[in-house]
C-alpha cells in the first residue's frame, strides 16, 4: 500500500508534467483512490498526493488549505474519488472546502456542486424526474400510516436509506404484520421513507460509464443466486455487455443534468423497457477494468490533466 503522498520519478514523468499540481481527494486504503491517486502521478508527473478531507485544514481568510504540509489552494487540479469511508449528510460539509478551493480558481473534476446534488439519494431521484427519465416507481414520504400504504400499493418495496451505496441498509418490504415495526426501526434513524416498487430486473443490471458527458463502456453486474441485489458486497459479478443504442442515449440524458465529469449510470433492463436507478456521484473503476478491461482511472487522470493545460 501507498503512503498517502510520494515522489514518482523524474524518469516516470510525462513531457512538461512538472508544470501541473494535482491530487486525489480519497480515502487511504480504498482500491480506486489509490490507484486514481497512482495514474494521477504517472499522468501529471512529481507529487503523488492522496488527500484525506477529515485531515485537511481550510484557514478561510488566507485560503490556504493544508493537507501533509501542502497548500491545495495552490494546485492546479484536484480529481474527487471519494469524500469518506460512508455516504452521509456530513459529505456535503466537506464539499463545501472543496467547493471554497473550486471558487479560488482550482480546477476541480467532478465539481463540488455537481456532486451534492447526488450524495442524497431523494436529490438525484427528483433531477431525473424532473428530467423525464423512467425509474420504478417511487414514494417519499415521513408519514408510517402512508409508508405502508405505499408497501400495500406495490405489493414489494425496496426501502432505502437517503445515504448508501451499494444497497447498504436497504430493506425488501411486502405488506405483511412485521413491517411497521420494520418501518418503524428504520425510522428512528432514517426520519424519510424513500419506498421504491421491486422490479423485476432480471439476472443483471447495467453500469453505463461516461467520460466527460461521453460514453466510455458498458458492463453488467450478475446476481448471486439467493441474492434480491446485484452489488458487488452480495456476491454479484461483473461481466461485459453492449447494450442498445437506445440505452446509452437514455443513460446519457440521465447523466447530463448533473454535469459529471466521470460518472457510472445504473440501468436495468425491464419487460416494460429500461429503467434507471441513480447516477454515481464518484462512479467506480474495478467493474470497468474487470469486464472490460479498461484502465478507467488513467483516462480519467489524462482527461482531467488535458483540460487543466488547455
Amino acid at each position: 500500500m501507498h503512503t498517502n503522498t510520494t515522489l514518482i520519478p523524474t524518469e516516470a514523468r510525462g513531457s512538461g508534467s512538472a508544470q501541473t499540481r494535482m491530487a486525489v481527494i480519497g480515502v487511504r486504503g480504498g482500491w480506486s483512490s489509490e490507484v486514481l491517486a497512482d495514474r494521477v502521478a504517472e499522468a501529471a508527473g512529481g507529487l503523488r498526493l492522496l488527500v484525506e478531507l477529515d485531515q485537511l485544514r481550510l484557514d478561510l481568510p488566507s485560503g490556504r488549505a493544508m493537507y501533509m504540509g501542502h497548500d491545495l489552494s495552490t494546485f492546479d487540479g484536484l480529481i474527487i474519488k471519494k469524500l469518506g469511508f460512508a455516504y452521509s449528510a456530513d459529505l456535503l460539509d466537506r464539499l463545501e472546502v472543496l467547493r471554497f478551493l473550486a471558487g479560488r480558481g482550482v480546477r476541480i473534476f467532478s465539481p463540488p456542486q455537481a456532486i451534492a446534488g447526488l450524495l442524497n439519494r431523494l436529490a438525484c431521484t427528483v433531477t431525473l424526474q424532473l428530467a423525464g427519465i423512467p425509474m420504478p416507481p417511487t414514494t417519499i414520504t415521513e408519514d408510517l400510516e402512508q409508508a405502508l400504504a405505499a408497501v400495500a400499493d406495490y405489493g414489494v418495496a425496496i426501502l432505502k436509506p437517503l445515504y448508501s451505496t451499494k444497497a447498504r441498509g436497504m430493506l425488501v418490504l411486502r405488506p405483511e404484520p412485521e413491517t411497521r415495526e420494520a418501518l418503524l426501526a428504520f425510522q428512528r434513524e432514517n426520519p424519510v421513507f424513500y419506498l421504491q416498487k421491486a422490479i423485476n430486473v432480471g439476472e443483471q443490471d447495467l453500469g453505463v460509464v461516461f467520460l466527460g458527458g461521453e460514453y466510455l463502456t458498458t458492463y453488467a453486474r450478475t446476481r448471486k443466486s439467493g441474492e434480491w441485489n446485484t452489488t458487488t458486497a452480495s456476491g454479484g459479478k461483473y461481466v461485459p455487455f453492449d447494450p442498445p443504442q437506445e440505452v446509452i442515449e437514455l443513460a446519457r440524458q440521465a447523466q447530463a443534468p448533473f454535469g459529471l465529469d466521470f460518472t457510472c449510470v445504473d440501468v436495468a433492463l425491464t419487460d416494460s423497457g429500461p429503467y434507471v436507478f441513480e447516477v454515481s456521484a464518484f462512479g467506480g473503476f474495478r467493474g470497468i477494468q474487470e469486464a472490460r478491461g479498461i484502465d478507467a482511472a488513467r483516462l480519467y487522470a489524462q482527461y482531467a490533466l488535458r483540460r487543466i493545460r488547455k
